[in-house]
């Protein structure tokens, strides 16, 4: 890793945009791809569900019109179109490249149905393992250099241009340069108390764009996801996947009711953003708790779809498909993000890209359709790296940077950190009002005259950005739920 050149591509992020787009860069090109962690943690790794993507072309009108309709009126239809007309390119490229999605007994490609869509149209590998399958294929597909343990805490901009990266890489401090950076960081689940994301992703990069002058937008909608296990000590919680209601899985009560129907005639099948307030609804009035029930799945189709959830929840004492898994909504998806063109371009900026869920794309509108967000990362991955490489921008000079005062960390920065994410989940999260709105952003400007590390810092900036953008939305609109005092 050269700390005194230059390389023409610096892609931050090793899940399914970043390494997506870095293997549409050529090998003669100098690209360095930095990950914050061991390479599988990231949200990829753990997507379960799978890649929603146009069957053949008679579908693609049908698969705007499901993202358009679960965007609760708010997706950027040219947005939508490009995602949906693109994945019949990106997914038999996958495929040439030598990835398998499961198929039947005849070859054919099996699609499976989640919630929101009109058809089957998730495609899936490995059962339950998409994102894992993926992960690992790219990974050994990825034609340059990789570097594990780059803590990325500041971006080197001046005037139009981003220069490049300040990060602790295995405890040392580094400068690095590129004529092109993509950011691929991911999302902010560690802003939440539960949530279903990599213990990486904690909104780091959101918050020095917002210093940089970068602009987030949509930031108030934040997807729940309804069906997760969160009675496990971790931080990340167990998904149970969309694809468990698509095959058939019923929500219910303690009495077996499937009460989701009282809320939309679609039940399980509901949008997300519907479906995790009618159990958060259903379980604040009548103090039930709340389970997610196999039984109706064949023991040896179960196991065969569904090898990793099975295998996950047997270590922890259930019995599948036969036992009801208790369940709860928790933070799963940031729609918003850093503002990019259609080829992940950010707007007044040379050479920054944005790719993936830290991008604010505007496909997803004000609520994700399941399994649209992989494919997101393949179509606007391969945008960006063909967007750079037309231009081939480079610059010439580098300006000198002010040397980086403080610390990273500091002793108090833990527990805050834990306050912070208690304050967002119970202020913040499914259900919003602007009494919980205006608390939350009186303890983000209370932390942040404290004493605290850059990092935590930063997380305080992104998650004041999420509160300013959800008090600057007086209706409820998909994931965003405001109700009155």
């Amino acid at each position: 890793m050269k700390t005194d050149g230059r390389y023409d591509v610096i892609v931050l992020g090793a899940g399914i945009a970043g390494l997506y787009a870095a293997l549409h860069i050529p090998r003669d090109k100098r690209v360095l791809v930095l990950c914050k962690d061991i390479p599988w943690e990231c949200n990829t790794f753990y997507a379960q569900g799978g890649v929603a993507a146009a069957v053949d072309e008679a579908d693609v009108e049908s698969h705007v019109a499901d993202t358009l309709s679960a965007g609760a009126g708010l997706c950027d239809e040219r947005a939508v179109r490009t995602m949906v007309e693109e994945s019949l390119a990106v997914i038999p490229d996958l495929i040439d490249r030598g990835f398998s999605f499961d198929r039947d007994e005849k070859g054919a490609l099996l699609y499976t149905k989640e919630a929101a869509h009109s058809r089957p149209r998730i495609l899936h590998a490995g059962g339950d393992a998409t994102g894992r399958y993926l992960h690992q294929f790219l990974m050994q597909a990825n034609p340059h250099p990789l570097v594990y343990n780059v803590r990325v805490f500041d971006l080197l901009r001046s005037g139009d241009t981003v220069y490049g990266v300040r990060a602790l890489v295995n405890e040392e401090l580094v400068e690095l340069y590129a004529h092109n950076i993509i950011i691929a960081s991911g999302g902010v689940g560690s802003l939440y108390a539960y949530h279903t994301n990599s213990r990486t992703i904690s909104s780091d990069i959101h918050g020095i764009c917002l210093e940089r002058g970068i602009r987030l937008e949509r930031m108030e909608f934040m997807q729940f996801h309804p069906t997760v296990y969160v009675d496990n000590p971790w931080a990340r919680k167990q998904l149970l996947t969309e694809a468990l209601r698509g095959e058939g899985a019923h929500v219910v009560d303690e009495a077996g009711n499937r009460f989701l129907f009282a809320y939309d005639e679609r039940g399980e099948l509901a949008p997300r953003d519907i479906v995790s307030r009618a159990i958060f609804d259903y379980q604040g009035k009548t103090g039930s708790k709340v389970y997610l029930k196999m039984d109706m799945f064949d023991e040896e189709f179960f196991a065969h779809r569904f090898p990793n959830i099975k295998k996950a929840l047997e270590g922890i004492g259930y019995n599948l498909p036969k036992e009801r898994v208790p369940i709860s909504p928790a933070f799963h998806y940031a729609i918003g993000g850093i503002v990019c063109d259609l080829n992940g371009a950010v707007p007044g900026l040379e050479n920054l890209y944005v790719v993936g869920e830290a991008a604010s794309t505007r496909v997803h509108g004000a609520n994700r359709l399941a399994s649209n967000s992989l494919l997101e990362g393949l179509v606007f991955g391969r945008r960006a790296a063909r967007a750079l490489l037309q231009k081939g921008y480079e610059w010439s000079h580098k300006p000198p940077f002010a040397e980086f005062k403080g610390n990273l960390v500091e002793k108090d920065d833990t527990i805050l950190k834990q306050r912070l994410r208690r304050t967002m989940w119970q202020e913040v999260g499914i259900v919003r009002t602007r009494a919980g709105l205006r608390r939350a952003l009186d303890f983000v400007d209370d932390v942040q005259h404290l004493t605290i590390g850059r990092l935590l810092g930063l997380r305080l900036k992104t998650a004041r950005n999420i509160i300013e953008s959800a008090l600057a939305r007086d209706e409820s609109v998909g994931a965003h739920y405001i109700v009155n005092e």
